[in-house]
């Protein structure tokens, strides 16, 4: 059929560890974490030799620990993952043009035109994981359907599992056939299905719902009662197999962002301070690395008992420096009871336009809404500076400390701090409170 749709979903085994290995050859077989090494880190990947033991992605380093002592603990390596995705990806690109990634590690590929040239789907699939286990030294997980939710769900099919008695490999390429979505979605678990939360699982575990074919049985009536028209609907529509959404080559940007997990609490108001300045500046030189402009300016700060808040304002023209954003960070931040300390700091931006830049009269500065035309010029000046000698050749004075000059890199640290950064700062820091007694921290 001509409008047969062929969906590969391409998923990296374990990749950010794969890549370490490839650096580390004498740690293959053995139970290996990548993420934030130290007590605050958080797991970003495991090997499947780790994962034996219950340790998974999200999974604080400390838990991880504590599940697998002898695991070798690495910091990531954000840009190295960046490379390396886009060579995947270029293999990715000689089978098709269409490609949506999802992360560094999984993308969506439309191969319905490409059939013609190099065999169905499955074939494609072989073809993918031969390339990359030759070029890269990788391996990967190829689920095949006709569209994206089954895809998706297939590749999961596809990869090596990891039981208590060791790793069994997977099958590599899995295919859900046209026509057998039913045969095949309804045995599984129904929290197999996007959108089945916990919450969600219980109002279905209520309704004796367990698997995907128990849901297709219930009165849509019923389920509409308890999840609502819309979600109901969804639902019943995926447990169907059916999922209508194209591949989307290009995806717009939503958000810009850098976040920081802290090794001790922060609280001091002009150290915090400087840390967001470090994040302002690292968001806008994305932005204008990006050629966009941002409205919205978000903050994220998560105190010393994980209570997280968000403050966002919006201007009227989008700014793309780091002292537009960082008037509006201070602005928020300012409006914060900051008594219990401060974990976490995250500094976004959204509503994306080209940067706008106020106009001047005769000379005179006229920076309304935080929008400084001097500043344009020299952020510009800034990136090729950086460009040319690097991102630590020109910094601004709440980045320099004591170890040299602190900027934001993208990526870095996005599992929390590492083993290197646990030493409790010196006394008279912000560790101390004004009356001198230490404060005392929670892992």
């Amino acid at each position: 059929m001509a409008d047969r749709r062929v969906i590969l979903h391409v998923d990296m085994d374990a990749f950010f560890v794969s890549v370490e290995l490839r650096r580390r050859p004498d740690l293959v077989g053995r139970p290996v974490v990548v993420g934030g090494t130290g007590r605050r880190g958080v797991v970003a990947a495991a090997s499947y030799e780790a994962r034996r033991y219950g340790v998974y992605s999200a999974m604080p380093s400390a838990r991880a620990r504590q599940l697998c002592p002898d695991a070798v603990f690495l910091a990531g390596d954000y840009e190295a993952y960046s490379t390396v995705s886009a060579q995947v990806r270029a293999i990715f690109d000689s089978v098709t043009p269409k490609v949506e990634p999802l992360s560094l590690d999984e993308a969506f590929l439309d191969v319905s035109g490409a059939l013609a040239l190099f065999g169905d789907g499955v074939t494609i699939g072989h073809r993918i994981r031969n390339q990359v286990r030759d070029e890269l030294g990788l391996g990967c997980s190829v689920g095949v359907a006709p569209n994206k939710f089954l895809a998706k769900m297939a590749s999961v099919e596809a990869k090596p599992r990891a039981r208590p008695e060791g790793v069994e490999p997977g099958p590599g390429v899995f295919e859900v056939v046209e026509g057998g979505e039913t045969a095949y979605l309804h045995p599984l678990p129904v929290r197999r299905l996007w959108g089945v939360g916990p919450s969600t699982y219980e109002r279905l575990n209520r309704l004796g719902v367990r698997t995907i074919g128990d849901l297709t049985i219930l009165a849509p009536a019923a389920l509409r009662g308890v999840l609502g028209p819309a979600g109901a609907d969804r639902l019943l529509d995926l447990a169907a197999g059916v999922d209508t959404r194209p591949v989307e080559v290009e995806r717009p940007v939503k958000s810009i962002s850098h976040e920081e997990t802290f090794p001790f609490d922060l609280y001091d108001r002009a150290e915090i301070g400087a840390h967001l300045g470090r994040l302002a500046d690292g968001v806008a030189s994305r932005l204008r690395a990006s050629g966009l402009g941002a409205r919205t300016i978000t903050i994220k700060v998560r105190d010393g008992t994980f209570r997280t808040v968000t403050r966002a304002h919006t201007l009227p023209r989008a700014v793309d420096t780091a002292p537009a954003i960082l008037e509006v960070v201070n602005r928020l931040v300012d409006d914060l009871q900051l008594a219990g300390g401060v974990r976490l700091l995250g500094v976004a931006t959204s509503k994306f336009s080209e940067p706008t830049e106020q106009l001047t009269l005769d000379g005179i500065d006229d920076s309304r809404d935080g929008v400084d035309p001097r500043w344009s010029d020299a952020s510009k000046v800034i990136d090729s500076v950086r460009a040319r000698f690097g991102r630590t050749a020109i910094a601004t004075a709440n980045a320099l400390t004591t170890d040299g000059v602190r900027v934001i890199h993208r990526g870095r640290n996005p599992w929390g701090p590492d083993g290197a950064d646990q030493q409790p700062p010196a006394a008279g820091s912000s560790r101390r409170r004004k009356d001198g007694s230490r404060i005392e921290e929670t892992p």
